[in-house]
């Protein structure tokens, strides 16, 4: 099993950049933020470590060469937007550069795409599930065509009252993924899976290991601090709003030992990339260097 991070949380550092201080500092592979080039619409969205839309063979052979020069993979190709979007436009758009980046993953021989599956989030789960029929299906068709896997990340992504009622993302539970899986049971479609979004939601993060092990394609290494004092004011009908806080691995409530033993069990071996999402380790980049190695220091004696 290799380490990495998702490179989101350093959108100042260029390509060449990020890959000198990562293999500096111990990491293996790299999951590179693929947003369009634009202002982010959230907190590590719109970042862009490859431009998927003016990507050539040229400059996929100079990424290609970069990544071998500092003994680095790429990992997945991540870009998290809204497929279900309830505006037709914005969906359609989003949906065109999603295939750009599954083009580009082909282009760079990177096995997987990381995503969301997306939601509507003032409809029912069970209309989104009719919309996730009608609109996922043709996505992993492309996604086959081109030989890339497609890991859907399990963030609710619901953190303010701009994702109330239903959140961003449907793809957020056990029951959730087996409707998903009997729709599309494709074996190019799968999960990037994040304990912390599990314990958060009071879901056993090892079980769900066992009970989907050959769908698990990739790995998010982020912790879960719960604020016991905001969860007695505010209670579990706020969602998590208020007292879900992202943190480095080891730094919160998840039990890496158990969560990777759980992986090693049922013969995961690819990636646990490190997603830097703590607000006390974002200030400044140094401060943002600093978490991904408390990260690293953490998890790194589990992957010998």
């Amino acid at each position: 099993m290799k380490l990495g991070l998702m490179s989101a949380a350093l959108p100042r550092l260029t390509l060449e950049q990020l890959a000198e201080w990562a293999a500096g500092n111990g990491f293996d592979m790299l999951e590179l933020a693929c947003w369009p080039v634009s202002k982010a619409e959230r907190r590590y969205a719109g970042v862009t470590h490859i431009d998927v839309t003016t990507l050539s063979k040229s400059k996929a052979n100079a990424i290609r060469a970069l990544m071998r020069k500092h003994n680095l993979a790429i990992s997945s190709l991540g870009y998290y937007p809204n497929p279900l979007h309830p505006d037709a436009s914005h969906r359609e758009a989003v949906i065109e550069h999603l295939k750009k980046v599954i083009v580009a993953a082909q282009m760079l021989d990177v096995p997987v795409v990381g995503t969301f599956v997306g939601r509507d989030k003032n409809k029912t789960l069970e209309a989104n599930l009719d919309a996730f029929a009608q609109v996922w299906p043709p996505i992993v068709k492309f996604a086959t065509n081109h030989g890339v896997k497609i890991a859907i990340e399990n963030c609710p992504m619901i953190f303010s009252n701009d994702e109330w009622p239903g959140g961003n993302n449907l793809a957020i539970s056990p029951a959730v993924w087996r409707k998903m899986f009997e729709i599309i049971p494709d074996a190019n479609f799968g999960l990037n899976l994040d304990p912390s979004h599990l314990l958060w939601q009071m879901i056993d993060y090892e079980r769900v290991v066992y009970e989907f092990r050959d769908r698990i394609f990739h790995v998010h290494a982020k912790d879960m601090e719960i604020n016991r004092e905001q969860l007695y004011q505010r209670g579990v009908l706020s969602l998590g709003m208020g007292w879900q806080i992202p943190r480095l691995p080891g730094l919160g409530e998840v039990n890496w030992g158990r969560f990777i033993s759980a992986l090693y069990a049922v013969g995961y071996d690819y990636v646990l990339s490190i997603e830097h999402e703590d607000r006390a380790f974002e200030k400044t980049e140094d401060l943002v260097k600093r978490g991904f190695l408390i990260a690293r220091d953490v998890l790194r004696p589990y992957l010998h």
